[in-house]
């Protein structure tokens, strides 16, 4: 049940429930879930990784969970348009906080998030990850690939394929670098909303940003499902697969991708898989316009969390 007194991240009394505080006040975790380490019962383990030095073009998104916790709150207090259940009366959803790692150590940051989401699977938990550049999807692949056991498909929301063939670690060559410690399986993942050149065929299957555009998000998401079929997927969202209109704040953005709607309803599409895990990555507020982007983001996020609570069982039955 909602507490009554404000600053429900601290003062819940259930993992359950959903917040009464003011959309301007309180303490901004993500959607004012509680603050916690404690994995117990714990189905949907939020956490942000604040770290941009894997950037090629504008920096600023280790700045993203912070910005994405704010604009969250904006959304905070129901479902979401269209469905018409409360997500958090089914899943238990908390907010870790933020991976911790010395600033300018790429290894001390891979470490680290590999360790702590490797944690939160062993926990039964469901890691939904905040960045930070896209460069830290690699430890959040590491981890579920450990965990798992094997190579998953990649669900890849991106105006960028980054398969880029290069030794060089950065936002643009990690899934490359995926690829060749077998985290993913290439023949059974997808890239979606791709605008930029490339120059080989990295095997996965591919639907430009055009097409993103003009198929139909059930055209879409049978293409996903086809693809991925029962194999154990992860989603990854960076948010420049939004046109800059959409998402201004991103470092590297490219034009002609689809609405913020368009995404929202392909997210619904993913019911049905076995996704693992998801991240939403690249979220920049110092390039932001009245926190659009952050707000797309946070919308995006909370749109995956009704898919996966919408076969779950209710827990409570009112705030």
């Amino acid at each position: 049940m909602a507490q009554k007194n404000g600053d429900f991240a601290f003062t819940s009394d259930s993992l359950y429930g959903t917040s009464d505080d003011n959309t301007y006040s309180g303490a901004l975790s993500f959607m004012r879930r509680r603050y916690t380490r404690d994995l117990t019962g714990v189905d949907v383990a939020v956490s942000g990784i604040p770290y941009d030095l894997g950037t090629s073009n504008r920096a600023g998104t280790r700045f993203g969970p912070r910005a994405i916790r704010q604009a969250s709150s904006h959304i905070a207090w129901g479902p979401q348009w269209p469905y018409d259940f409360d997500p958090f009366h089914r899943l238990a959803v908390t907010d870790w906080g933020d991976h911790s790692f010395s600033a300018g150590y790429t290894d001390r940051m891979l470490e680290s998030v590999e360790a702590n989401t490797l944690e939160m699977f062993q926990a039964g938990c469901f890691p939904m990850t905040m960045g930070g550049d896209h460069f830290v999807t690699l430890p959040l692949l590491r981890a579920a690939a450990k965990h798992h056991g094997g190579a998953l498909s990649l669900i890849h929301f991106d105006a960028h394929t980054d398969t880029s063939r290069s030794d060089n670690l950065n936002h643009g060559t990690m899934f490359w670098h995926a690829m060749q410690e077998g985290l993913i399986d290439p023949k059974r993942s997808i890239h979606m909303g791709i605008r930029m050149f490339v120059d080989w065929d990295d095997g996965f299957t591919k639907i430009g940003g055009w097409d993103a555009q003009r198929l139909s998000p059930d055209a879409i998401g049978e293409r996903i499902h086809d693809v991925v079929g029962d194999n154990k997927a992860y989603v990854t969202f960076d948010i420049d697969f939004l046109d800059p209109s959409y998402a201004p704040g991103t470092g590297t953005p490219v034009v002609g991708g689809p609405t913020t709607m368009q995404a929202l309803d392909i997210l619904m599409r993913l019911k049905g898989l076995n996704i693992v895990g998801m991240d939403l990555v690249e979220v920049a507020p110092e390039h932001d316009n009245g926190e659009v982007t952050a707000l797309a983001g946070a919308s995006l996020m909370y749109q995956v969390l009704h898919v996966l609570a919408e076969d779950r069982p209710n827990m409570i039955t009112a705030d």
